[in-house]
């Protein structure tokens, strides 16, 4: 769909001085780990599955000159890998997911680094291994892996700072990928997540609170017919309540639609029929995106739909993404909460390189790690047509203790903290700050007194 953009910006130079230091290694000396279970409002429904609760984990690596920082993670083993959520109790996929992280700790301690980077690149492939020994499923997504390393990536990432004096995101981004993280927008859309049990009243609603740029979760339970029967009713009882609202953020005015299907459509011709029914209601010029709609091991081209299709899981690293961006995918979701800071540098340094839009998706993560996926998505290239970044945030909708968890993020009271209208302001004083990311939290330090 056409749409206009409604902000300023300003590109960043971001480009490594002349005169930069090296950055100097590092040497863990001491590693912790602990976690907390976060009990959700109601089942959060997606990939035909339903979750009650997210568990929060935290992780300790500290440096041989006694500086200690703290990373956090939020699980999601029913987005990470599904078999492995059908698989086991939700408590047991969970503790899976910690047993990695752990076991990631144990890898790096006594090594010394040079780059955060490097750590995750020198252990995802072993605990590749490792979890698919303790998850008995030799065909374990990546992503699961991935997902109970960002704790340790981002506690590698503070300690790497702390270690060269470095106290702001723009200094914390390598030579390599700054070209891909180069904007600095002055705002950024706040994307709300519409799921299963979401009543349309509550999406109306959201409209009515200035948001403007949705994700609406389909591929319902059941057979691949009643998922499309579902899923088209779905979409019907939507468009019907809000189709015609309109924003001031868009050429023509309407609200445009954010589909995310989770791998659960398996034949093109069953998507081809839910974009025909689009067309029918009225709704299809309203689409921006429809991410994720076929399952990974299913390599389809899908450069002949017509519509704007983005890949999430399936990329779970940056020779994923080059494969779906080949495939004719042309937006890429990434996930630095969810997939790890490292390896998203990585991904958007490729779809950078090949003109290929990202935006960043939520993983319903804790409040320090919406600053974390923030940090991303302020430095991307304007999402065609609409002139600034994407983000997309719903702890507020599905946490019950989400108004006590945002005390356990420093700047959480910070006016760029807040959806306003649809967006975050972001202004100097977040630049400065980096979004808090590097400010302590003391809900979770208490945790390695």
């Amino acid at each position: 769909m056409a749409m206009v953009g409604t902000v300023g910006l300003e590109q960043a130079a971001c480009t490594p001085s002349p005169n930069q230091k090296a950055m100097r290694p590092f040497r863990i000396t001491e590693t912790a780990s602990n976690f907390e279970r976060e009990p959700l409002v109601r089942p959060f429904g997606f990939k035909g599955g339903y979750m009650n609760e997210l568990w929060q984990s935290a992780f300790m690596l500290q440096s041989e000159n006694g500086i200690r920082k703290v990373g956090v993670c939020t699980h999601n083993v029913l987005w990470s890998d599904a078999q492995v959520f059908a698989a086991h109790s939700p408590a047991a996929g969970d503790a899976i997911l910690f047993a990695i992280g752990e076991r990631g700790l144990q890898m790096i301690k006594g090594q010394s680094f040079d780059s955060p980077v490097f750590i995750i690149e020198s252990i995802k492939d072993e605990l590749w291994e490792y979890g698919k020994k303790i998850t008995c499923n030799p065909n374990l997504r990546k992503t699961f892996v991935l997902n109970a390393l960002v704790g340790v990536d981002n506690a590698a990432w503070l300690l790497y700072a702390a270690e060269n004096g470095i106290t702001k995101f723009n200094d914390l981004i390598p030579a390599a990928y700054r070209p891909a993280l180069s904007y600095r927008h002055s705002k950024v859309a706040s994307i709300p997540l519409m799921a299963y049990a979401i009543p349309v009243s509550e999406i109306v609603q959201a409209v009515d609170d200035g948001y403007f740029f949705m994700k609406i979760k389909i591929g319902q339970p059941g057979t691949q017919e009643e998922m499309l029967q579902k899923d088209m009713s779905r979409i019907t009882e939507i468009h019907q309540a809000i189709g015609h609202r309109t924003t001031t953020h868009t050429k023509d005015r309407k609200l445009p639609y954010y589909f995310d299907a989770n791998g659960r459509y398996e034949k093109k011709e069953t998507l081809q029929r839910l974009i025909d029914h689009t067309k029918k209601i009225g709704a299809f010029d309203q689409i921006a995106i429809i991410e994720e709609p076929f399952p990974e091991e299913l390599e389809i081209d899908v450069s002949d739909l017509g519509i704007r299709l983005a890949t999430d899981e399936s990329a779970h690293t940056d020779v994923d993404a080059l494969k779906r961006i080949q495939m004719g995918y042309k937006a890429v979701a990434l996930k630095a909460a969810a997939k790890t800071m490292s390896m998203t540098m990585k991904i958007a340094k490729v779809a950078h390189e090949h003109k290929i839009p990202c935006f960043l998706a939520d993983l319903t993560v804790n409040p320090i790690l919406v600053e974390w996926n923030k940090n991303v998505a302020a430095r991307l290239s304007p999402f065609p047509g609409l002139g600034t970044g994407l983000l997309e945030t719903n702890g507020h909708q599905n946490y019950v203790n989400w108004s006590k968890m945002l005390s356990y993020n420093p700047t959480s009271d910070a006016s760029w903290a807040k959806t306003m209208n649809g967006v975050f302001n972001l202004d100097k004083d977040y630049y400065n700050r980096s979004g808090g990311i590097f400010e302590l939290s003391p809900h979770y330090e208490a945790w390695f007194k």
